[in-house]
């Protein structure tokens, strides 16, 4: 008899969720992470009196007690979202252009059509008519791809099946001719790391319908609080975990999965494996070359990697309305490219006039931080390989200078920010690398191009017998994405066995 009925390698979102949902069901599962603490980027650090948030800015999916999200429904069947606390965000996001223009968008779609045409009269008409495409295109989709309508056809669907291959950029010339105002409509490619020209219009269209219907949310406590009480929610369901002990090893046989190795060299019987890691990572580190196929290397060879961050976690040591901030989200432009040249800049190693996105926690919760501070994060989005080839001996040179360039940036919008520094700490691509465990730092995952959009996703399953992923590599990065991955993994799994 095998130790454990699966073996969950990683505690990230999805493996989290993977696990709490498989032990639910009575299996017998064990997660192991090489970190000391659950959450992958649902986690946080501690530097002087300030706990920082790693990677959530908005979440998802939750929607209220009259209207429940996606991500609501999974987490109450889980029965973790009664051990929470979310906090409703008000405003969708704040867009602002020093000297340019200054947007402020709530989460109510004729507040945002009102405010946009106000800024842009002239494309009244177009502002509109894009919103409405967005609604209908993003219920069809629900439709067919949440609800499994099994009548999908061109007919039934005609705006999902003229738009689904359709960029964002593409939709957008179509119903704007103001750069301007494309370049702010189309900011949140900023949350799916790559700019219009090359992200398909289903991702920008749900966001605005999912951010809009569902509001954005702000977790009391941070991602820490709920990859905690998933963790905590799998351990009452006789799940095992182990923390500082992550997996060297997957070993295959005959007949598929059979075991894993850790890291101190035990190895554990199963017949399932989970895996949370990078399928980069899982078939090239914990597998032995001859158990991997060929469509394996030949599918990888196809996809690139996603652009990492380049992230600056600021403790104020005052209120937010000190400096100036007003807003849980702002994203900050110093130009109205969308194109090619954004992709361009992004592999460039130093930040200069990057988009940037400024997220403030206290706004949704005064009691983020400690009492008369405030916790902030800017965000911007650089690929890993220049960080790469970068000489160790120039590394921290080129992270200082980049983050004064965003400082510098920032101080156009609120000028005495950097005097109300009291904690700074600075991550590259290279951070995320050795605490993700991801090539190049990647936090999307593969990139998410048109020939790879969620369309095109290829699911958890893998074609070695027991082996499954659950992660934004195997479908659409994102907390909820992530989260609602490991729900599916574990739905797999318990599909296989009969459970």
């Amino acid at each position: 008899m095998a130790d454990y009925d699966v073996v969950v390698v990683g505690a990230g979102n999805a493996g989290m969720t993977a696990s709490a949902a498989m032990a639910q069901k009575g299996l017998k599962v064990l997660l192991l992470e090489k970190h000391n603490i659950p959450g992958g980027c649902g986690t946080s650090f501690c530097r002087g009196r300030f706990e920082f948030e790693v990677a959530l800015h908005q979440l998802s999916g939750i929607g209220t007690a009259e209207n429940p999200g996606p991500l609501q429904m999974m987490l109450r069947d889980l029965g973790v979202f009664e051990d929470l606390e979310f906090v409703e965000i008000p405003e969708l996001f704040r867009v602002v252009m020093p000297g340019t223009i200054d947007v402020r968008l709530e989460t109510n779609k004729e507040q945002v059509m009102a405010e946009l045409q106000g800024h842009f009269p002239k494309e009244k008409e177009g502002i509109e008519k894009f919103f409405d495409l967005c609604y209908a295109f993003s219920t069809q989709m629900l439709s067919v791809f949440y609800f499994n309508d099994p009548d999908a056809t061109r007919e039934k669907y005609p705006i999902l099946y003229e738009y689904a291959f359709k960029t964002s950029q593409e939709v957008i010339d179509a119903h704007f001719s103001d750069p301007l105002l494309k370049a702010v409509i189309s900011v949140y490619w900023g949350y799916l790391g790559l700019p219009p020209n090359r992200l398909s219009f289903a991702y920008l269209a749900i966001l605005y319908f999912s951010f809009i219907e569902f509001k954005a949310f702000h977790v009391k406590g941070g991602s820490q609080a709920m990859s905690n009480a998933i963790v905590n929610k799998f351990l009452s369901h006789g799940g095992e975990v182990r923390f500082n002990c992550g997996a060297q090893k997957i070993l295959v046989g005959s007949d598929g999965v059979n075991g894993v190795v850790t890291e101190h060299g035990e190895e554990i019987s199963t017949r399932y494996v989970v895996s949370n890691a990078s399928p980069v990572a899982t078939y090239l580190q914990l597998l032995d070359p001859e158990h991997v196929p060929d469509q394996v290397h030949t599918e990888m060879r196809g996809r690139s990697l996603s652009m990492s961050g380049f992230t600056l976690y600021m403790g104020l040591d005052c209120e937010p309305g000190d400096v100036g901030i007003e807003d849980s989200t702002s994203f900050v432009m110093s130009n109205t490219e969308t194109g090619d040249k954004v992709y361009d800049q992004m592999q460039q190693l130093r930040v200069e006039d990057d988009l940037m996105v400024l997220s403030c926690y206290n706004i949704a919760d005064p009691d983020f931080s400690p009492k008369g501070t405030s916790q902030v994060s800017l965000v911007t989005l650089k690929f890993g390989e220049p960080w790469l080839r970068l000489p160790p001996t120039d590394y921290f040179r080129e992270k200082y200078l980049s983050a004064d360039n965003m400082l510098r940036t920032l101080e156009k919008v609120y000028p005495d920010i950097r005097d109300r520094i009291e904690e700074l700490e600075v991550g590259t691509p290279l951070t995320h690398m050795r605490y993700l465990g991801h090539p190049a730092g990647s936090i999307y995952g593969f990139q998410q191009q048109m020939k790879d959009s969620l369309f095109f996703q290829p699911g958890g399953e893998s074609p070695i017998k027991g082996l499954y992923f659950a992660s934004g590599w195997a479908g659409d990065p994102g907390f909820q994405p992530t989260l609602e991955a490991g729900k599916a993994a574990a739905k797999s799994v318990l599909k296989e066995l009969g459970a």
